[in-house]
């Protein structure tokens, strides 16, 4: 029957049947969470209450957001996710080692590179916004920072901004970009298949977590993660494939697709929340958000991280294995 009826329903009416499921979902969690705060709690399970409803109001927020870049269109999508990267980058170099001399570049990532990249998108450029960044910017930014005369740690400057805006610009630019990919009988449908990103994405993280704290733990870099093992990371991933296998529907997908798409997706996602767990600690801070005080920063890297990694490698695997055309 629910196979029968969507298949009644117009491109619209789909996605806006998923913002109903989901946001349903989300009230049903937010009501038990409620429910939950009125038992008396001992102090490890009020911690635990305390971090569920912090992620439920962050997943609240982040389904806000996608129901509102849908309703905006293309253009709004692309302003939205435009002013999303702006507020990453932001809270990563707040939390960067960077001199006066960096001015320059810095000026650069926030007002001309972050908005030609999404303009690239809002514009389907896509072979110029693939290559924007890392081949023509990638060579620039250094070029501007050279020609303030400062070559005190020099290398280690330019690499910080330039990942900065690897990850919070050009990773998480292609999200938007999964809105306006043409596929021949999934038009008007885009928002599905940023829904099955984020999906998969999180169900990978959440297994991976669970998985890590109940198996006998063996981290890979203990320096950076105690938590991180290639047993967690593996039950996560192909955890994520079976729910993406079990979402095809919602997607231009096969079965079988589906699952290759949805374990390339979480394994880079959970492998880039890895490495900015590594930067963290370079940063000297446990969360992005931790010096809101003095820097601005409300830990929004910490929740999107995974997507910036995830979004590159998911639009360019769709693009290059259906050939869709620009």
């Amino acid at each position: 029957m629910n196979g029968f009826s969507m298949r009644q329903l117009t491109a619209g009416q789909e996605v806006g049947t998923l913002f109903v499921i989901l946001f349903g979902v989300l009230a049903l969690a937010t009501l038990g969470a409620f429910f939950a705060t009125l038992r008396e709690q001992s102090p490890s399970q009020q911690e635990r209450s305390h971090r569920y409803r912090r992620d439920l109001r962050a997943v609240w927020t982040s389904a806000t957001l996608f129901w509102l870049a849908w309703i905006s269109g293309a253009f709004g999508a692309t302003l939205l996710f435009g002013a999303f990267s702006f507020l990453a980058l932001r809270e990563y170099i707040t939390l960067m080692h960077t001199r006066r001399s960096d001015h320059r570049s810095l000026i650069l990532a926030f007002f001309v590179i972050l908005p030609v990249q999404f303009y690239l998108v809002g514009t389907r450029h896509f072979d110029l916004f693939s290559v924007f960044i890392p081949v023509y910017m990638f060579l620039v930014v250094p070029v501007v920072s050279a020609l303030s005369g400062d070559p005190q740690r020099f290398l280690e400057r330019n690499a910080k901004i330039q990942w900065g805006i690897m990850v919070c610009i050009y990773g998480l630019s292609h999200t938007p970009a999964l809105l306006l990919l043409d596929f021949a009988n999934f038009r008007g449908r885009g928002a599905f298949l940023v829904f099955f990103l984020v999906f998969v994405v999180a169900v990978a993280q959440i297994v991976q977590e669970g998985a890590s704290r109940r198996l006998r733990r063996r981290p890979v870099a203990r320096q950076i993660s105690r938590s991180f093992s290639y047993r967690a990371w593996f039950i996560g991933s192909f955890t994520a494939a079976f729910v993406g296998g079990l979402l095809y529907w919602i997607t231009p997908f096969k079965p079988g697709q589906a699952m290759a798409m949805a374990l390339i997706a979480s394994g880079a996602g959970t492998m880039g929340e890895f490495v900015m767990k590594a930067l963290k600690r370079d940063a000297g801070v446990r969360y992005w958000g931790n010096r809101s005080s003095v820097t601005g920063a409300v830990g929004l890297l910490d929740r999107i991280a995974p997507l910036c990694f995830a979004a590159p490698v998911f639009f360019h695997s769709v693009r290059w294995y259906f050939k869709i055309p620009l």
